[in-house]
C-alpha cells in the first residue's frame, strides 16, 4: 500500500471534480498524501537539494561531535560491550535540524543557501494558501475562512517557519528513533523530502492497512501534504492529523524540508462546521498560543488529552 500521489495541475482542467475528491480522501482517509506538478518550478527544486545538502555536509561534523543522541547512542553501546543488558534510547532523536523565519537571522554558508530557500519558502507559500482555498471548498467553507481563523480576522499574521532536517546514518538504528511519532500542533504541513531514502511513515487516519505503519514513499520533486491538530478542530474531525515518524537507518543520509503554515498564537480556533455525526461540536475553542503550551510537554503522548487540556480553560 502506497500513500496517494496527486497530479495537482489537474485540479485546473477538465478533471477537477475528479481531482478535489482524490484529495479529499486524502485528507480524510489518509490523513498524509503527496502532490506533483504543483507548478514549483522543478529547477528550483533541484537547487534546494543542493544547498541542503551542501549545508549538511557543513554541518556533519558538528552533528557528530555535540550532538547529544550521538553520545547517548555511544554510551549505550559501551554498555553493550561491558555485556550490559541493551535498551532504546527514550525522549532522543536521531536528528540535525534549524529552523527558517523570515524575521530570524539565517545561514550565510553556502552562499547559494539563503537566496534559494528564500525564493522556496515563496513558493511554497503559495501552495499552502491555495491549498487552504481546496480545503474550506472541501468543508463547505466561506473563501478565506481558515485564513481568517488563523489571523483573528486579520488582525494578525499566520506563523510560517520551514523546519531544515537531516537524519544522517546511524550505526545503530534499532537503538534510536530518527524522529518519535507524534502529530504535528498547527494548520497545514508541506514537506519536501528525500527522494533517495526513506524513512517518514505514517498511521492512517481511518485505520486502513491494519493500523499498521506505512511508508510515505520517495517520490522526485513531490511535496507531502498533512494536516496538523488545528485543521483538525477547524473541520470538527472530519480532517484528522496523522501520527508519522521517521525511522533512522544505517544508509545514506535523508533530507526533509517541512514548512509549516500555523495560526498565530492569538489566534481563536474553533470547529467551523457541524460535527459529521450531526452532535454538538467534538473538540474545544481555544487560543493557538494556550494549545502550544500544552503541545510542548505532550507532543509525542496522545492527542486527544491536548484538547481536554484546553477545554477545561
Amino acid at each position: 500500500m502506497v500513500v496517494p500521489v496527486i497530479d495537482f495541475s489537474k485540479l485546473d482542467g477538465d478533471e477537477r471534480a475528479a481531482t478535489l475528491a482524490e484529495i479529499a480522501a486524502g485528507f480524510e482517509e489518509w490523513g498524509f498524501f503527496q502532490l506533483v506538478n504543483t507548478g514549483i518550478p522543478d529547477e528550483l527544486l533541484e537547487r534546494v537539494k543542493k544547498v541542503c545538502n551542501d549545508i549538511y555536509k557543513l554541518r556533519e561534523d558538528g552533528f557528530k561531535e555535540s550532538n547529544p543522541t550521538v553520545k547517548a547512542l555511544a554510551r549505550l553501546v559501551d554498555q553493550e560491550d561491558e555485556g550490559l543488558t541493551m535498551k532504546k534510547i527514550e525522549g532522543m532523536d536521531w536528528e540535525d535540524v534549524f529552523t527558517l523565519q523570515d524575521d530570524l537571522p539565517w545561514p550565510s554558508n553556502p552562499p547559494a543557501f539563503k537566496e534559494t530557500m528564500m525564493e522556496y519558502r515563496r513558493e511554497l507559500k503559495k501552495l499552502a494558501e491555495k491549498l487552504l482555498g481546496v480545503m474550506e471548498e472541501l468543508l463547505g467553507l466561506e473563501e478565506g475562512h481558515i485564513r481568517k481563523a488563523f489571523t483573528n480576522d486579520g488582525d494578525f499574521e499566520p506563523f510560517y517557519g520551514t523546519k531544515v532536517s537531516h537524519y544522517p546514518p546511524c550505526p545503530r538504528p534499532e537503538l534510536v528513533d530518527g524522529l518519535r511519532a507524534h502529530t504535528d500542533a498547527g494548520g497545514l504541513i508541506l514537506l519536501f523530502q528525500d527522494d533517495r531514502f526513506g524513512g517518514l511513515q505514517m498511521l492512517r487516519n481511518d485505520g486502513g492497512h491494519d493500523g499498521r505503519w506505512v511508508d510515505v514513499q520517495p517520490v522526485e520533486n513531490a511535496i507531502v501534504v498533512n494536516t496538523g491538530d488545528q485543521i483538525e478542530v477547524l473541520s470538527n474531525g472530519r480532517f484528522k492529523s496523522a501520527w508519522h515518524r521517521i525511522l533512522a537507518t544505517r544508509d545514506g543520509n535523508r533530507r526533509s524540508i517541512a514548512s509549516f503554515y500555523n495560526p498565530s498564537l492569538m489566534a481563536n480556533i474553533a470547529p467551523a462546521i457541524p460535527a459529521v455525526s450531526g452532535e454538538a461540536a467534538a473538540y474545544p475553542s481555544f487560543k493557538f498560543g494556550d494549545y502550544m503550551e500544552v503541545y510542548v510537554k505532550q507532543k509525542f503522548q496522545a492527542k486527544e488529552p491536548r484538547f481536554a487540556a484546553l477545554a477545561t480553560k
